[in-house]
């Protein structure tokens, strides 16, 4: 298994806690938590298998692809914290998934010989994919629709990734820091309420 696999694995497991912790917090079902886990830990991936051509998704290709967010669902379901505590456990374990999979994204883009720009930005989108499917399913405006600073940590950790990648860099630290300077300005973000610009109102 390579480096880039298990970063995907564990950002799938990651984001299924996520889907399943908000599933805890609406009160849903074991089934109903492990849809959202799911959906939430394969959706980036499955929406960045199809638009680079990789069909069918990976996920449907390797069984770890799907035991690791029923896993992730099902240990959330028996070992979650008080409702209370909930919300705080989202965003941090979302704020990782997200700076995993806009990593894995735009590495898995530039292996497809996509170009540098369109690498980032599928990268974001596979790290805001599957928290948009879940925060439709769960009945939430989705994070990434809010105010509140969400892609632009994913597109600043995939680029830095494609600007690497260009550069011919390939040293294992470089996914490794950016993931952690999105999931950083991602939690900074949340933390200091940094928001993206709003349209003026009269």
């Amino acid at each position: 298994m390579t480096a880039l696999h298990v970063l995907d694995l564990v950002g799938i497991f990651v984001f299924g806690i996520t889907g399943a912790l908000v599933g805890v917090r609406k009160k849903l079902d074991v089934f109903g938590i492990q849809v959202l886990a799911l959906v939430t830990g394969l959706g980036g991936g499955f929406i960045r298998d199809v638009l680079i051509g990789v069909t069918p998704p990976t996920a449907l290709q390797d069984w770890r692809y799907l035991v690791v967010p029923i896993a992730a669902g099902l240990l959330t379901f028996f070992l979650h914290p008080g409702i209370g505590r909930v919300e705080r456990l989202v965003n941090i374990f979302d704020a990782a998934g997200l700076a995993l999979f806009c990593v894995t994204g735009a590495l898995k883009a530039i292996n497809a010989g996509l170009s540098p720009f369109s690498a980032a930005l599928l990268g974001m989108i596979s790290g805001i994919g599957g928290g948009v499917i879940r925060d439709i399913l769960s009945g939430r405006v989705p994070v990434v629709l809010r105010s509140e600073i969400y892609a632009t940590p994913a597109f600043l950790g995939a680029g830095i990734v494609v600007v690497a990648a260009a550069l011919e860099y390939n040293a294992l630290w470089v996914p490794i820091v950016a993931a952690l300077i999105c999931f950083t300005i991602r939690l900074l973000a949340i933390r200091r309420g940094w928001n993206a610009p709003l349209p003026r109102h009269p």
